[in-house]
């Protein structure tokens, strides 16, 4: 019994290993741009996305530092 469960995830890691490999080279062969252009627009977007989570974490900050100011005014602290 013990064998079949270790033997299943086991199947199960060696399925993903060969489907990502699998994903990957599709993805290279099917891909219209050159690889410096899509690193180009890889980084584009990540930078977008950084900067689009470093606003939401300012504006994150501000709100937990009001809620510990309102909070150590409701105590007295």
């Amino acid at each position: 019994m013990y064998y079949e469960d270790e033997n299943g995830a086991l199947n199960f890691i060696a399925g993903m290993l060969i489907g990502a490999v699998v994903g990957a080279t599709v993805a290279l062969l099917a891909a219209p741009n050159t690889g410096k252009k899509t690193r180009r627009r890889l980084m584009k977007a990540m930078s977008g996305a950084v900067d689009s989570a470093t606003d939401r974490f300012d504006d994150l900050g501000g709100d937990v530092r009001s809620a510990v100011h309102a909070g150590r005014r409701r105590i007295r602290l």
